[in-house]
């Protein structure tokens, strides 16, 4: 075998030792690929059992008033014009377009809110549901049909009337269909997400994106073939539109409704593309780069036997440190994260300036907890101050507690404006905190109360955010943090010891 030269044999060293590395960053963009899939299928199930607990309970609380009309005396003594007005305050919560009706068994209207002249309105047309709240003596929910008095698509709410243990009639109520658009518009996570409601049979009468389009179509074949076979799942679909999704649905085991919800498979492949190719790119660069400088260097050994051992030094140092920097880049680029993780982080950096701004400003000689509390609930006291109260003593803290204690609140009020009482447009937030004598030294104890947000659930499994606080408590605060998840809202306590660095 002919014996190779030395700068062939150098830029083989080279490519032997580059491409390993090279390989080693796709792999690991191909299984930060594998695992954004699988956080994203989550996200997406989560969303879907989180719009369908919010559409439950809107549903809950139509009934509920409903069943609180259908025991007004005015109803069972049948005086409908004294019964109109108590209805009117019932149908005033939910705007224009809202209608109750009365109907006896065989579907004829005895009031409508629409007019008093009742004489005149046809039977129902949905007298199914009507016989069934007979047959059942229990509230019904209807799919979408062409209401005979809106003249529009819409379902019902449908609730018994009982006088002396009998049904003598059915009151409906069918809401405004921008009721439930609202709701998924609400939880829509991004501009790319395809969220639809479905009746008992499959038909759209809220979505996002084009609803006017899509409200009494039935669901995409891909979709509707899956929908029914069991009350949560999630699985591969195409869109009405045409493009495929990643896609969960949850049925309504109350109204027999299904919350579906889908993110586009490109939003999750495109990233795979896009790092490989700059993976492949990078790679080749440096790959090239190495190779130029073996050749080079290796020219220049063949030049002069008497330079033979510092050239060779100089070409293993500029190889290490060109694989040095290719090692870099590799664990610094290629350690990819969603963008939903990246503002989470982004966030917590933000918070941790602020504290060193704060601490800069007085000189890192420490400063007062309320202060500290402002730095970072400003963004949420910007336009409404009211809706967030604090009120405790004056407690000056050390640079330590208080660059702790601001990562910390940053966490607990990133997950208020997400998912709880700063979520919205009427909840508030309630932040007292005391000092404490104990035997073992002062402490301090933050209670930070919500109240007025979206209907509150335990998680399914705590993140890194909650990790971090509980953590962070422990650990650099020597106390603990504990959230407790009322049904008026969360509820943060967070203790720590002053000790004497905060006197």
């Amino acid at each position: 075998m002919p014996k190779l030269s030395l700068p062939l044999r150098l830029a083989l060293l080279v490519a032997g030792t580059m491409l390993p590395l090279i390989m080693f960053a796709a792999g690991i963009v191909f299984y930060n690929y594998r695992q954004d899939r699988r956080e994203a299928t989550q996200r997406v199930l989560e969303t879907v059992r989180s719009i369908r607990l919010v559409l439950d309970a809107e549903v809950q609380r139509m009934t509920g008033a409903l069943q609180v009309l259908s025991l007004t005396d005015a109803l069972r003594d049948k005086d409908f014009d004294g019964f109109r007005r108590i209805a009117k305050g019932f149908l005033d919560q939910y705007g224009e377009g809202g209608v109750v009706l009365v109907a006896e068994r065989d579907g004829r209207q005895v009031f409508s809110s629409v007019t008093r002249d009742t004489a005149s309105l046809p039977l129902r047309n949905n007298r199914e549901i009507v016989e069934k709240v007979f047959t059942t003596r229990h509230p019904q929910y209807s799919n979408l049909f062409l209401g005979v008095v809106k003249k529009r698509l819409i379902v019902t709410v449908e609730v018994p009337v009982f006088d002396d243990g009998n049904v003598i009639y059915v009151i409906s109520f069918s809401p405004p269909i921008e009721i439930f658009q609202s709701i998924i518009e609400k939880q829509r996570l991004g501009p790319d997400w395809t969220i639809s409601i479905f009746d008992g049979d499959g038909i759209n009468f809220a979505r996002v994106p084009n609803p006017q389009e899509t409200i009494g179509k039935k669901a995409s074949p891909t979709l509707h073939a899956e929908m029914f076979r069991r009350p949560e799942a999630t699985f591969p679909t195409v869109s009405l539109e045409g493009a495929p999704l990643i896609t969960s649905v949850a049925r309504s085991s109350l109204t027999g409704w299904a919350v579906a919800a889908g993110i586009p498979e490109s939003s999750l492949v495109a990233p795979l593309w896009r790092n490989l190719a700059i993976t492949s790119v990078i790679g080749g660069i440096l790959l090239l780069v190495g190779l130029a400088f073996a050749v080079r260097m290796a020219t220049t050994i063949a030049r002069g036997e008497m330079l033979h051992d510092l050239l060779i030094e100089e070409l293993n140092h500029r190889v290490k440190n060109t694989l040095a920097i290719l090692q870099s880049i590799a664990t610094q680029t290629f350690r990819s994260a969603s963008r939903v993780e990246r503002e989470k982080f982004e966030g917590r950096l933000g918070a941790l300036a602020e504290a060193h701004n704060l601490l800069s400003t007085e000189k890192w000689q420490g400063s007062d907890l309320a202060e500290v509390i402002g730095r970072v609930l400003r963004p949420y006291l910007l336009n409404n101050p009211e809706r967030v109260r604090m009120f405790g003593p004056a407690v000056p803290l050390s640079p330590r507690l208080a660059v702790v204690l601001s990562m910390i609140l940053h966490e607990i009020a990133t997950n208020a404006a997400k998912y709880g009482a700063l979520s919205n447009e009427s909840g508030t937030v309630s932040l007292d905190w005391e000092i404490i004598e104990q035997s073992a030294g002062r402490q301090l104890r933050l209670i930070w109360s919500e109240t007025g947000g979206p209907p509150v659930t335990a998680p399914v499994q705590r993140g890194f955010g909650s990790r971090l606080i509980e953590r962070s408590a422990r650990d650099q605060l020597g106390g603990e943090a504990t959230v407790d998840f009322l049904p008026r809202g969360v509820v943060y306590t967070v203790t720590c010891a002053l000790g004497s660095e905060s006197a």
